[in-house]
């Protein structure tokens, strides 16, 4: 009877202590995530300030009144929807070249055995540590002998021609599929690309949308690319068009806040309803190597 009540007792506290354990991690996590989302609502509540609510002291973080007039103005300010359009264009086409170079790379170097694979693999993983200032001068060059430049070719082209990265994160995905499938494929008679398409593909629909997901934040935030290559404002993207709040004499700050918000939604909601998916993509994608 004392042993069972001893039993009692340490489980009672070993739960109690369990309990404590994850009172404190959730606490830690909640505090993580207020500190994280302070930029987001500074971002949110200037953009329905006054002008003379942006830059007082101490700082107002409940703006009142609440100028919602902001946002159709900063819409307005700039040609917005012609910009959205070319945004999205690159935006897609990026994805799109992207997911077919990247897997088909990917897939012949984990999958298909030829002379130098590892080799090649090694060189490609390589280029991760040459930084993209070192290139920008000579791929700008030779966009400009091609003829490219003002065009959106070489902000989307280039999606087409791989990335290291991903074809690393889809290598290794793809490495943990059993070969058994494949063979099993190849005794039925299908060629590599039609294991490539019909077996890989459908299975790896978690990395694939990593993949698409990252690439689709890189282009709709690129601000660097379209500086260099895009003339016409015809053909500007957000990025670009928020700098046009900006001037030499003065800034619109609580438009060019209202227009950001605008522009950080769409990422924001495109994540939350692919955060499983991504956050599973991330995950098997480090199991083999």
């Amino acid at each position: 009877m004392a042993s069972q009540t001893q039993t009692t007792g340490w489980q009672k506290r070993k739960r109690r202590k369990e309990t404590l354990k994850q009172l404190v991690a959730h606490l830690a996590l909640a505090g993580c995530g207020i500190f994280f989302f302070l930029p987001f609502y500074w971002l949110v509540s200037t953009s329905l300030k006054t002008d003379t609510q942006v830059f007082a002291q101490p700082p107002v973080w409940i703006p009142h009144p609440l100028v919602w007039e902001n946002y159709p103005k900063a819409l307005n300010y700039i040609p917005f929807l012609n910009y959205l359009k070319n945004t999205l264009f690159i935006c897609i086409v990026s994805v799109a070249g992207t997911l077919l170079s990247c897997s088909l790379v990917a897939y012949s170097l984990s999958r298909i055995r030829w002379p130098g694979r590892d080799i090649v693999f090694i060189v490609l993983i390589a280029t991760l540590m040459l930084p993209g200032q070192v290139t920008m001068i000579p791929v700008f060059s030779i966009f400009k002998w091609l003829g490219w430049i003002d065009t959106f070719l070489p902000l989307t082209v280039p999606a087409f021609m791989g990335n290291a990265f991903f074809i690393f994160l889809l290598r290794q995905f793809f490495m943990t599929i059993p070969l058994e499938l494949s063979d099993a494929g190849r005794i039925d008679g299908c060629s590599e690309l039609g294991l490539y398409w019909r077996l890989l593909l459908p299975l790896a629909k978690p990395a694939l949308a990593t993949v698409a997901l990252f690439t689709f934040m890189g282009a709709w935030n690129d601000f660097m690319g379209p500086l260099i290559y895009l003339n016409d404002e015809t053909k500007y993207t957000l990025s670009q068009g928020l700098q046009q709040f900006v001037s030499q004499h003065g800034a619109e700050w609580s438009m060019l806040m209202a227009a950001s918000t605008v522009m950080v939604v769409p990422i924001i909601v495109l994540f939350f309803f692919t955060q499983r998916t991504f956050i599973q993509g991330i995950t098997l994608t480090g199991i083999k190597g």
